[in-house]
């Protein structure tokens, strides 16, 4: 397998003064993203220029492992629990910027995507300037936090848990193309369900309402 090479740097001060932020993969940088006020909570993550479907928006950080028998990083889980990421290996990483500000919506246009360990944010659709990256907090998630989703999309599920496996049937097989490997070889079992289920003809089932079980 191919190994993709990217090298992010850190954002000049007058750069994260007005909020943009660039990757660079050798000589070539392209401005993609900014950090502003979002309508959906807090601070979110915008294009700044149209964006098409599969298209690599950023190589995302997970250089900063949270180790808990290290008593400063242990105690960032604790600190900023919203910015910390769970990877399906057990690894705890604080999120850096901009990703750390990507929101949850019931209907994501982002999703992660990883080779040999390194993690990508790629664009599920096009994306316009100016539009907000999405991500469902629930793909590729297990046990995750109790979210009152205020995403304002049609299929937003209101109060729910973030768990991949507590989403509707027919949503779960929706996001399978967008799992990590990782996620896929722990979770081998239950995934083996879910498309056998498919496969016999299963019809698949709707929304239950917050953090229904399908």
């Amino acid at each position: 397998m191919t190994r993709i090479e990217w090298t992010a740097r850190i954002a000049p001060a007058d750069e994260v003064k007005t909020g943009h932020w660039a990757s660079r993969s050798g000589e070539h940088a392209m401005s993609k993203v900014e950090v502003r006020e979002s309508r959906i909570k807090g601070t979110g993550v915008f294009a700044t220029r149209p964006i098409g479907r599969g298209e690599v928006i950023l190589p995302i950080d997970d250089s900063m492992v949270i180790n808990e028998d290290d008593p400063v990083l242990g105690s960032l889980i604790g600190a900023e629990p919203d910015h910390c990421d769970y990877l399906p290996d057990g690894t705890v990483v604080l999120m850096q910027e901009p990703e750390r500000y990507i929101n949850h919506s019931c209907a994501p246009n982002v999703h992660t995507f990883t080779v040999d360990k390194n993690r990508f944010l790629l664009a599920m659709r096009d994306i316009s300037a100016g539009e907000e990256l999405v991500f469902d907090y629930a793909l590729g998630e297990v046990g995750g936090d109790w979210l009152d989703c205020r995403c304002g999309a049609p299929s937003c599920r209101g109060r729910h848990r973030s768990d991949f496996f507590t989403l509707p049937r027919a949503q779960q097989l929706e996001y399978l193309p967008y799992l990590s490997s990782d996620f896929v070889r722990v979770h081998r079992l239950r995934i083996l369900r879910l498309l056998r289920g498919g496969a016999e003809g299963k019809a698949p089932t709707g929304h239950k309402g917050a953090g229904a079980e399908t």
